[in-house]
């Protein structure tokens, strides 16, 4: 089969299984997710958007606090090992979800599967350049990954909606149970040698454990194109939060559309995140990929200035541009650590990236909030110059580094 673009990540056997492993995992977490949705509003009626927003919080939390000691365990222990344990918990935790009988029931799950997400994704992440014998199709396997979550998050939640009118709103949990058992099969079978950590093998205390999350901090500062993708990802946080805080209020007491013009507009979103994806390691095949994170920043912050003075059609153009912009600006940080982190650290710089970026979007959800409710009327237009703003400093920060960097006498 002749595969083309990130596809070509699929040729290698080894990596096709890890893939595929992840993909009906992310069908079942979208599924999961219009699961928790439905259960908000069976359990708060009105109140449904609050429970979300909390339950969304409580994610993102247990993110920040497990996420870089969970990169620092990727590195001690096997990967595949973590992969399948994680699983298997998700697996019980998401069953248990069918059973619930209080919003604090509902809480107290949703914090503990996303504690098990944290540690299964940077283990998840550092497995790939494990998988790919060429170095140079990291990108495309980390392309593929990515898109394929933005796709599953557009075709998902619609999905999970038609099996909840037939099976019921609670029984689409036992679909994600399933998932990930399924998904633990298909890593069982990828070969351990293939996923044991090249680092040194390191007694874990509490000290070195410690030293290690710090040492993934400073392998994320240290490393410039690195560094510079997490600073443009602060950017993207910003800006992006606007979209996922302020579109359901600009769409429906704004524009005074309805809840179908508010799914379209954010499929449009997902859809142009989708395209992004695919075709960003394509369009910047540099070593730092600092041009195409500066123009998604750009284009995503620009997108968002001009939403509130423009149609609602404008305006689905506009979300597609700006879901354009979000993957141009997130996706090469990935890349970038894949090609320039010695594979047995990569663990712990994967755990310290997904704190910092989740970080982030807390930061960028609070702003997006602010604007939300103080600038109702041009919140995006307030997000999006903030963003522009903070764009304008990084690149001047960058360009002056640079300069310094050559006129610096090197050692002979």
């Amino acid at each position: 089969m002749r595969l083309s673009g990130p596809l070509k990540a699929l040729k290698e056997p080894l990596f096709a299984k890890l893939y595929f492993a992840q993909a009906i995992s992310l069908l079942g977490d979208s599924f999961t997710w219009m699961g928790i949705a439905l259960l908000a509003f069976e359990f708060g009626n009105n109140q449904s958007a609050k429970i979300l927003a909390t339950a969304l919080t409580l994610r993102v939390t247990a993110f920040i606090i497990f996420g870089s000691y969970a990169g620092v365990l990727a590195d001690l222990v096997s990967r595949k090992k973590i992969m399948i344990v994680t699983n298997l918990f998700r697996m019980l935790i998401v069953f248990s979800l069918a059973f619930v009988k209080s919003v604090l029931q509902l809480y107290v799950l949703i914090f503990i599967l996303n504690v098990f997400n944290a540690f299964f994704t940077p283990a998840y992440k550092a497995c790939i350049p494990q998988l790919i014998r060429r170095k140079e199709k990291y990108g495309d396997a980390i392309s593929l990954s990515n898109a394929t979550w933005q796709l599953l998050g557009i075709l998902g939640p619609g999905l999970a909606g038609a099996l909840a009118v037939v099976l019921g709103s609670r029984q689409i949990f036992f679909f994600d149970a399933v998932s990930f058992i399924v998904s633990s099969i298909l890593v069982f079978y990828i070969p351990i040698a293939n996923l044991n950590n090249e680092g040194p093998v390191i007694t874990s205390s509490f000290i070195n454990i410690w030293n290690d999350v710090l040492n993934g901090m400073k392998l994320l500062f240290r490393n410039p194109p690195v560094r510079f993708s997490l600073l443009i990802e602060l950017i993207a946080a910003i800006a992006g939060a606007q979209i996922i805080v302020n579109s359901v209020g600009h769409i429906k007491a704004d524009l005074l559309l309805s809840d179908k013009e508010y799914g379209w507009i954010m499929a449009a979103f997902g859809v142009g995140a989708t395209i992004g994806a695919f075709t960003a390691n394509s369009i910047d095949k540099s070593k730092s990929k600092a041009a195409l994170m500066f123009v998604g920043a750009l284009i995503l912050s620009t997108a968002i200035s001009l939403a509130n003075i423009v149609s609602y059609e404008i305006l689905i153009i506009l979300w597609v541009i700006a879901g354009l912009g979000q993957s141009y600006a997130d996706m090469p940080s990935q890349i970038l650590i894949a090609e320039n982190i010695n594979p047995g650290q990569q663990g712990k710089v994967y755990g310290s990236h997904f704190a910092l970026t989740h970080l982030w979007w807390a930061l960028g959800y609070i702003l997006a909030g602010y604007t939300g409710t103080f600038f109702k009327t041009y919140d995006f237009f307030m997000g999006g110059v903030l963003s522009l703003f903070f764009l304008a400093v990084i690149s001047l920060y960058r360009v002056v580094l640079l300069r310094i960097r050559r006129n610096v006498p090197r050692e002979s």
